[in-house]
């Protein structure tokens, strides 16, 4: 029987996207997955409130922060890890393959030199299928490509956190269209996920509430397996693929995706000008496939 993992969610309204602290029940250790700096991007303004909160949750319940998780490379939010991270400590992992996601949009941003693409900015490159420890807790990895390259899921007791990989099943499977992603690898991917028990409990990045209904972080295997409506009952992968590539042609890009990429590639810290000032580049016509 799994570890029964203690999960706290963290609902930012301004991005649709959940932080989680999850926690051992056997100690007072925990990590959190995937925080939130907030931006006011027209004001070109950064502050703290989504992070304060996780911070307040962690002191308040005298927890001990040993890892501060990302599940992929954000195009939507601004990770607040490296804050966090300021507070209380703990280490900062994400999958390996973010050299490719820094490589490709190190080139795009058209950043220097001294930006380095090996991953170094963050204090762990997970490969698929190690482990790590929360306390006595294990978590284990699985690399999950084709949203992103780095995409990963963490398995924590009964626990898993999917990242943009999979939503809730009346929300369907993420985006595959921007540089690196891939439809079929994303097919793959899935199926690892909808592999695991079925009474997996499931924990999404994001949610946007179908249809009007509230919003929703956690379901299970079963149910996506059993309902999601773009991989559920079966569907085959070629069916997916169209489906996919034909969606994703349709859809917006991402209204924070310029400063989320250059601030995520970078382990969450804001890049800076010649001059040492915090700043963003804008690259024109170059974020869609």
């Amino acid at each position: 029987m799994n570890t029964i993992s203690e999960v706290t969610g963290f609902f930012d309204q301004a991005t649709n996207t959940i932080s989680y602290v999850v926690k051992d029940p056997a100690s007072s250790s925990c990590a959190v997955i995937d925080s939130v700096m907030d931006i006011d991007y027209a004001a070109g303004q950064i502050t703290h409130d989504k992070a304060d909160e996780i911070i307040a949750f962690i002191q308040d319940n005298a927890l001990s922060l040993e890892w501060l998780i990302e599940t992929h490379v954000h195009a939507d939010h601004l990770s607040a890890a490296p804050y966090i991270q300021g507070k209380l400590g703990g280490k900062l992992g994400i999958g390996e393959k973010i050299t490719l996601v820094q490589e490709t949009f190190g080139k795009i941003f058209n950043e220097g030199t001294e930006f380095q693409r090996d991953g170094s900015q963050f204090d762990a490159l997970f490969s698929d299928g190690d482990t790590y420890n929360i306390g006595s807790m294990e978590a284990k990895v699985i690399a999950t490509p084709g949203h992103t390259p780095a995409c990963m899921v963490h398995i924590v007791g009964n626990a898993a956190f999917i990242g943009d990989t999979l939503f809730m099943p009346d929300s369907g499977s993420a985006r595959a269209d921007f540089p690196g992603g891939d439809a079929g690898q994303l097919y793959d991917s899935i199926q690892k996920i909808l592999l695991l028990p079925d009474e997996m409990r499931l924990f999404m990045c994001h949610d946007y509430g179908a249809n009007g209904r509230d919003i929703q972080w956690e379901t299970t295997v079963a149910e996506e397996r059993a309902r999601n409506i773009h991989v559920g009952n079966g569907k085959s992968r070629e069916e997916f693929v169209t489906f996919r590539t034909e969606r994703d042609a349709q859809l917006a890009v991402p209204k924070l995706i310029i400063p989320s990429i250059q601030v995520n590639m970078r382990a969450g810290v804001i890049p800076s000008d010649d001059q040492g000032r915090p700043s963003l580049k804008v690259p024109l016509n170059a974020l869609k496939q």
